[in-house]
């Protein structure tokens, strides 16, 4: 049985929604291991990765509540939907991302310029469990992201493959202080400062695609085309232009200019947009609704 274009953004935002909270729950826990270690430990760059993953936390509860307003039912005040509470999920965990860089960045140099010990060895061993449990939830979240197309979700993972990067970036800078000794102990807060470039980096990436969304930019790939053919194969369209499609969150909203026969009744002409519409939804599920504009073909 085939699902209904609303049917099948909600599904999708479920899943989006069951990813966000696996990731939650696992940075909720890394980040305490962290905290502790980092405090223990007198590693400032195993603090900086916590912060790092209580910002998860926090992007997570964004990214969740975003999809779950977005799949809300048209309505008088919003005719379009909510789906670009999706898009500006992923802009607020973009800016929390550049802020978390600008807040790591600042710490870190007050640490450079101040003496202090070397970090303990054992928070080595805590930074390469973090690496793998993080870089393991990376890929499945951006795999669960790149089905459903969100940019939300796909914006999520992204921070995950920034913590586990900014955990790298720990261990590095913890190994270099432990083997030089004690003249070396601002390796551990150099490399904050380089999980903070990485940070900034990840924020900057995510925001790009999320502010056009919100823009109305034209999704990418071969969707547009699949929408121009699957009105083309109705029968009694001559010709199509002005093809527009843009995003709203999980779904799409198309509008096109098709050309017919001019001798066409203004009761037919309405008969075959409505089955343009149907053709163009048949063939891309996620579109939400279609603007069919009917003009004369003149050859």
């Amino acid at each position: 049985m085939q699902l209904g274009g609303e049917d099948v953004i909600r599904e999708r935002a479920a899943r989006g929604a069951r990813a966000a909270q696996a990731g939650l729950l696992v940075n909720a826990a890394l980040a305490l291991v962290k905290l502790l270690t980092g405090v223990l430990g007198n590693s400032y760059a195993l603090v900086a990765d916590a912060v790092e993953s209580l910002a998860d936390v926090f992007t997570s509860l964004i990214v969740w509540s975003g999809l779950r307003i977005s799949i809300r039912s048209a309505d008088e005040q919003y005719p379009f939907g909510y789906g670009k509470a999706e898009a500006l999920a992923a802009v607020v965990v973009g800016l929390v991302l550049v802020g978390a860089a600008g807040g790591i960045s600042i710490e870190a140099v007050r640490e450079i310029r101040i003496p202090h010990h070397s970090p303990a060895p054992f928070t080595l061993v805590v930074l390469f469990g973090v690496i793998a449990v993080k870089e393991i939830l990376f890929r499945r979240v951006f795999k669960v992201g790149a089905e459903v197309e969100s940019t939300a979700v796909k914006g999520d993972a992204w921070h995950h493959r920034s913590d586990a990067l900014t955990s790298a970036a720990a261990a590095i800078g913890i190994g270099v202080a432990l083997i030089g000794g004690p003249g070396w102990a601002s390796a551990d807060d150099w490399a904050a400062l380089a999980a903070a470039a990485v940070i900034l980096f990840n924020g900057i990436r995510i925001l790009s695609p999320a502010v056009g969304d919100l823009m109305d930019r034209s999704p990418e790939g071969e969707v547009v085309e699949r929408i121009a053919a699957a009105a083309l194969s109705v029968q009694d369209v001559a010709a199509t232009e002005k093809l527009k499609v843009r995003r709203a969150g999980l779904g799409l909203f198309v509008d096109i200019h098709v050309q017919a026969d001019p001798a066409m009744s203004l009761h037919d002409a309405h008969i075959l947009s409505g089955k343009v519409k149907g053709a163009i939804q048949a063939a891309v599920p996620i579109v939400l609704g279609v603007l069919v504009h009917m003009e004369p073909f003149e050859g």
